[in-house]
Order: structure tokens, then sequence, then C-alpha cells
């Protein structure tokens, strides 16, 4: 009876986990390329189709992002160019769908987001320590039936990213970025796919995302890329000379 009660006390342990946090952004990095060859990414052009409205509307869609800290989406659809872009500093954008043709500032809690994307480009996990993120590793959890590892990246602001790394590849699956904006959480649920490699670092191709909770989702799916392309800074700035419109509230 003391040996079967030992066994049962062996099988109803809590399991010890097989990763440490280090160890899987370890292994996410490799998986990647290496960071040698993520270092040697400067840029990125990313171009395709993004499509909104359950997929009933398709825009073409670019994405251009430069270190250490510049990007911009650009989408358009008949003739029109909707914009966001940040340069590190200032974030701003140019909505022609909803009839606005001027460039307009966005707020500071509008530009997160597109802060944390540019300085995250090669995924929150790559240099977490040198961005000043604390990361840590919540074990294992189902992601569309793959038991996927779990780890919470915390930012030096407070907000927190949820990073879901395949069992078998290590690369991410899925993100969950939880931030107060205008003093107001907001989660965004974001899924990856189709990882591609460009200049032999491993991208993901295929991303859908929406709001935690909703089936209000947008797919992009790009179809090229270029790494370390010329870019100019005023791709990333404030239009100069533009007369800007009311700041996004």
């Amino acid at each position: 009876m003391r040996r079967i009660a030992a066994v049962l006390m062996v099988l109803t342990a809590p399991a010890v986990l097989a990763y440490t946090a280090d160890e899987l952004a370890a292994k996410n990095v490799a998986a990647k390329g290496g960071l040698d060859k993520l270092s040697a990414i400067q840029s990125l052009r990313l171009s395709g189709k993004l499509r909104v409205n359950g997929g009933t509307l398709e825009l073409g869609y670019v994405t251009l992002v430069r270190r250490p800290g510049s990007i911009r989406y650009e989408a358009l659809l008949q003739g029109l160019t909707q914009v966001q872009a940040y340069d590190g500093a200032q974030a701003w954008q140019i909505n022609p769908f909803q009839g606005r043709k001027d460039p307009e500032k966005l707020s500071v809690d509008d530009a997160k987001g597109l802060g944390e994307d540019a300085l995250d480009f090669t995924g929150p996990l790559v240099d977490y320590q040198a961005k000043g993120y604390k990361l840590d590793y919540l074990g294992t959890e189902d992601v569309d039936g793959t038991e996927a590892h779990k780890l919470r990246v915390t930012r030096p602001n407070g907000d927190i990213t949820f990073v879901y790394l395949d069992p078998d590849y290590f690369l991410e699956i899925r993100t969950v970025n939880r931030r107060i904006e205008h003093g107001v959480p907001n989660e965004t649920v974001t899924d990856y796919g189709d990882y591609e490699k460009v200049e032999g670092v491993y991208f993901p191709f295929a991303q859908e995302s929406g709001p935690k909770g909703s089936s209000d989702r947008q797919k992009v799916q790009f179809e090229k890329a270029e790494a370390n392309v010329p870019i100019t800074d005023t791709q990333f700035q404030f239009p100069a000379g533009r007369p800007s419109a009311t700041p996004a509230k």
C-alpha cells in the first residue's frame, strides 16, 4: 500500500516546467535564424493584401519598418491610401476613408502600439533584456488544439504581451497584447502562420488580428518581403509643410 501511495503521489504531483523563460526566448531566436541574422536586418518592406469586413473587402497593404524604431503602414483602395506612421518620437496618420486627407498627429496612447510594433518587428522575445522587458514562463496553454508555451512579456510602461510558442518549432503562433489606452485596458489577439525565410530570418506572412472576444478580425497575407531596402526619414516623419488636422482622440 505504501508503494501504491508513493506512485500516486508522483502521478498527482505538479508537473515540473520543462523550460525556463530564458531558454524559450533563446529557442525562439534560434528558430527564427539566430541573433546575427536577425540583427543584420536593419529595414524591411512587406507588401501584400489586407482583408477586412469578414473578408469581403480587400486592400493593398504595405509595411515599412526600420531600426531602431520607425514604422509605417499603408492600406490602399481605389486610389486612396491610408497611412499610419511613427518615426520614433511622433506618430501620425492620414485617413482618407473617413474623409481626412490632411495628416493628423496621434496622441501618446494611440502611438503606443506603433512604437511597440517598430521595436518588436522581429518579435518581443528577441533582445528582450536590452529592451528592458521582464519575461515570465507561465507553462502551456491550448491554442486551437496546440499545447503552446505561454510567456508573459512585461514592458517598462506596464503593458503586457502574452506570447504563445509552437512546442515543436518555437515560433509565435499567437500573441495577446494588453495595453492601457486612454485609461481603458484593450486586448488585441494576433495569430501567426505561413512563415517564410527572408535573408535567413523567418517572418510570418499570414497574420489575423482583432479585439479579444470579438469575431471582427482583419487578415493580412504578405506576398513579398525585401530586407535592408533604402528607406528615407521622410517616409516616417510627419509631412513637412502640410497642415495638421485636429489630433486624433
